[in-house]
C-alpha cells in the first residue's frame, strides 16, 4: 500500500506460471484467473478493510506496529487498484512476438476474459472501480518513466478516466497508451489522453510503435539527460526520511513520525520536471556560495503552483571561531530566521521548506531541513520576522530572476527550445523596456520565480 495525500495505491503483486500446453486459449484462461481474477479479490479485500477499519492496519503480521502515517478522509480518498502479474511477459514474446506487454481491449469485462484473446486486458470488474494490470514489461517502463509519486498518480487517474468511458479503446500495450499521454497537453498544461473532441469516435486504436518512436526521439532523450541533475533531490528526500525514521537527525524535533512525513511529502509531491529545476536552483547556489566571499549565500524559490511550498536554500561557510555543534546551531538558527522572513515577504507562501548545508563542494556535507506551516500566521509571527530581517539583514536586498525550463529541452528535429530572457535584455512584452524594469521585477507567472541574496 502507498499513500500519498488523498490517494492510496493498492498493489497485489502475483507470480503465477505460465502454462506451456500446446492449447494457448485455455492456459491465458487458467492464467487469468490465478493471475488477475483472484488478485482483484485480494485488492478488493484490501480496500474493504482500508475503508471500514482506517485504524487497525499494522505493518507486522503480529498486528504490533501500527501504520505510521496518517490515510486521508475516507470521503475524500482516491482508490488506485494495481495488480502487478508476473510470468506473463515472457509467455506473451515466445507465444505471440512483440514487446511481452498485455494488450488492452476496454471491450472485455470480467470473466470475459477467459474466452476472449489470448494476452488481453479490458475491465476486470468495472461495477467495483477500475483496476490496472502491469506486467514485468509494462510495470517497468511505467516506473521507471513516471518515478516520482505524483506523476506516477496523474497517470494512473487520467488513464482510469480515458478507459472507463462509453468508448471502446483498444491498445498494443500499456507502453503505446503511455505514449501517448506524454505527448498530449491538456488545457490546463498537464500531460492528459487529448484524442480530439469528446464524441468524434467510437472506437478508438493505439497501434504497436507509438512508444518505441517516444522512447527514441529527441525528445525523449534530451529529457533523460536534463533530468540526471534532478535524482539529487531525491537523495536529499531519501536522506531526511532515513535519519527521521531512525531518530538520527542532529537536531530532533522531539515530533512524531506521522507529522514529520508530512514535510517530507512536500518534497516528495513535486514531479521530475520540478525535481529538475529545484536541483538546477540548489547546485546554482551551492556553487556561488563557494565563490562568494559572503559568510552564506541564500535563495528563495517560489513555487509553480500555489498546492506547492516555497524553499529557502541556505549555504553557510564554517567558521574557525565556532565549534562544529556551534556551527550546526548558527547554521539551523540562521535557516529559521530566513524561513520566517520569507513568509513574511511573500504573504501567499502557505508552507516553507527550508534546506541548509556547508558553502562546500565536499561530498560529506552535513544538511539541515525544516519545514514551517504558515497557513496560520499570526501578527506575533510577523513582528518575530520583521525583527530578524532588520537586525540580520535576511532578504533585504534581493534579486528577482526569472527561468524557465523545458520538460523536453530540445523538439522534434533535435533544436534547443527558447531560453528565458537575460535581465538587460528588452523585456518580451513589447514594452521597449529592458526585461529587469519591466516583467523581471516580480514573478506573478507559472515558471519559476526565484529571489536571491
Amino acid at each position: 500500500m502507498v499513500v500519498f495525500d488523498d490517494h492510496i495505491l493498492i498493489f497485489s503483486d502475483k507470480d503465477c506460471r505460465f502454462g506451456a500446453g500446446p492449447r494457448l486459449e485455455l492456459e491465458w484462461a487458467r492464467w487469468y484467473r490465478k493471475a488477475v481474477r483472484d488478485s482483484a479479490r485480494q485488492v478488493r479485500g484490501a480496500e474493504r478493510w482500508i475503508r471500514s477499519f482506517p485504524h487497525r492496519l499494522f505493518l507486522d503480521r503480529n498486528c504490533s506496529i501500527p501504520f505510521p502515517i496518517d490515510l486521508p478522509d475516507p470521503a475524500k480518498a482516491v482508490f488506485h487498484r494495481i495488480i502487478v502479474a508476473h510470468d506473463v511477459s515472457q509467455a506473451c514474446q515466445d507465444r505471440i512476438g512483440g514487446s511481452g506487454s498485455l494488450m488492452l481491449d476496454t471491450a472485455l469485462i470480467g470473466d470475459a476474459h477467459c474466452s476472449g484473446v489470448p494476452f488481453t486486458i479490458g475491465h476486470v470488474d468495472p461495477q467495483r472501480g477500475y483496476i490496472h494490470v502491469l506486467d514485468d514489461t509494462t510495470l517497468d517502463i511505467l516506473m521507471s518513466t513516471l518515478d516520482t509519486i505524483s506523476d506516477f498518480v496523474a497517470y494512473l487517474s487520467k488513464k482510469e478516466r480515458f478507459l472507463t468511458g462509453s468508448r471502446v479503446i483498444h491498445a498494443a500495450g500499456e507502453e503505446e497508451l503511455l505514449a501517448v499521454y506524454l505527448t498530449k497537453m491538456n488545457k490546463s498544461g498537464e500531460h492528459d489522453f487529448v484524442i480530439g473532441r469528446t464524441g468524434d469516435y467510437d472506437v478508438l486504436t493505439f497501434a504497436e510503435g507509438i512508444w518505441e518512436r517516444f522512447a527514441n526521439s529527441p525528445e525523449r532523450r534530451a529529457q533523460a539527460e536534463r533530468d540526471r541533475i534532478s535524482y539529487a533531490w531525491d537523495r536529499l528526500i531519501e536522506k531526511f526520511a532515513f535519519h527521521a525514521m531512525t531518530g538520527t537527525q542532529y537536531h530532533r524535533s522531539g515530533r512524531p513520525l506521522r507529522e514529520q512525513e508530512a514535510a517530507f511529502r512536500l518534497m516528495a509531491r513535486e514531479p521530475r520536471t520540478r525535481r529538475r529545476m529545484l536541483a538546477i536552483s540548489l547546485h546554482e547556489v551551492l556553487e556561488r556560495s563557494v565563490r562568494s566571499s559572503r559568510p552564506w549565500s541564500a535563495r528563495v524559490d517560489r513555487p509553480t503552483n500555489p498546492a506547492f511550498p516555497h524553499y529557502v536554500f541556505l549555504f553557510v561557510k564554517p567558521r574557525d571561531e565556532l565549534t562544529h555543534a556551534e556551527y550546526r546551531t548558527f547554521r539551523m538558527n540562521l535557516l529559521v530566521g530566513y524561513c520566517k522572513v520569507a513568509k513574511s515577504k511573500f504573504a501567499d507562501a502557505k508552507h516553507i521548506v527550508g534546506i541548509a548545508t556547508e558553502a562546500s563542494l565536499s561530498e560529506s556535507r552535513s544538511e539541515d531541513f525544516l519545514h514551517i506551516d504558515a497557513s496560520n500566521w499570526s501578527l506575533e509571527d510577523q513582528v518575530e520576522a520583521t525583527k530578524l530581517q532588520q537586525e540580520f539583514g535576511i532578504l533585504k536586498s534581493t534579486t528577482a530572476e526569472l527561468t524557465r525550463e523545458w520538460e523536453y529541452p530540445v523538439d522534434h528535429e533535435g533544436k534547443l527550445r527558447a531560453k528565458p530572457p537575460s535581465r538587460n535584455s528588452p523585456c518580451p512584452c513589447g514594452s521597449r523596456k529592458r526585461f529587469k524594469n519591466c516583467h523581471g521585477k516580480e514573478i506573478h507567472s507559472p515558471k519559476r520565480g526565484r529571489h536571491s541574496r
